[in-house]
């Protein structure tokens, strides 16, 4: 069963035809500044599982020069993906519909977590991004 998403105006839409994995929410500033939040939440998946359904024309890449990007939609400002050298590679959890599949299984970069922003859950919580497994 594919997964589907798209940005608060309906001119962008996509589809993750596998499952997500990796949930997390993100403290880091980047990420808190795209998405002018305490964090931002996010599930990985596969790049080859991802597509632009409609509306790609509008989708827009801010990338750093480490290679990280994350795409927003040019008209509503959605944010909906994170992308590494230019492929998708998660998805924001906010931006899709219906149950993704996966819940948030952990909180990193708290190191850099907004001071005003207390973590009030119990799941596991890194100071960086954890390794993976």
């Amino acid at each position: 069963m594919a997964i589907n998403g798209g940005c608060l105006c309906g001119r962008v839409r996509y589809e993750v035809a596998g499952g997500l994995s990796g949930a997390d929410h993100c403290h880091c500033s980047r990420c808190r500044r795209q998405h002018g939040a305490a964090f931002a939440t996010y599930a990985d998946l596969d790049p080859a599982d991802f597509r632009w359904t409609a509306g790609a024309a509008f989708v827009k890449v801010y990338e750093t020069s480490s290679g990280a990007g994350w795409c927003f939609c040019s008209e509503c400002g959605s944010s909906l993906a994170g992308t590494v050298n230019g492929e998708v590679t998660a998805i924001t959890l906010g931006t899709v519909e219906g149950d993704p599949g996966v819940t948030p299984g952990f909180h990193i970069f708290v190191g850099s977590r907004a001071p005003w922003y207390e973590i009030s859950d119990d799941i596991p919580q890194f100071d960086e991004r954890p390794p993976a497994t």
